[in-house]
């Protein structure tokens, strides 16, 4: 294993993703849109699959409780990247997810994140989140 593969393998100077979302307010009956940019580091990295998870988070939770944030992943989806992002090189995967009622939020300390998980063959997956909203704003 030569120096910048060993680099890429502890995660310095690896792969950076940027998750951009067409709409980040989707009303009923609307798909999430967006694109899963990525940027090459220093050397070339082979991606396993990109895995997408809509959460569910919720903040102070209960006053009884250990943890401040409890998260609930509501959609899941996987996919395949064919081939390796190329060191110093750009590329870029397209993706559509379709809500459903578990996105609705019933609690006012609640949010939706977009959380882009990268897995990388034989390195340090990387990530990406954006915060994104499902239905009518409500009054809680």
């Amino acid at each position: 294993m030569n120096f910048k593969q060993f680099l890429s393998s502890i995660g310095i100077g690896s792969l950076k993703i940027n998750t951009v979302v067409e709409r980040p307010h989707l009303e009923e009956g609307e798909t999430l849109n967006g694109t899963v940019y990525f940027t090459g580091g220093n050397s070339d990295q082979e991606i396993e699959y990109i895995e997408l998870n809509v959460v569910k988070q919720i903040e102070n939770y209960r006053e009884d409780s250990d943890f401040d944030v409890i998260e609930n992943i509501v959609a899941k989806q996987s996919l395949e990247f064919i081939g390796s992002v190329k060191s110093k090189d750009a590329a870029m995967h397209q993706f559509d997810i379709v809500p459903d009622e578990r996105w609705l939020l019933q609690n006012s300390k609640g949010k939706l994140i977009l959380r882009t998980i990268v897995h990388i063959v034989n390195g340090v997956d990387v990530q990406d989140e954006d915060e994104i909203s499902y239905g009518q704003e409500e009054n809680f």
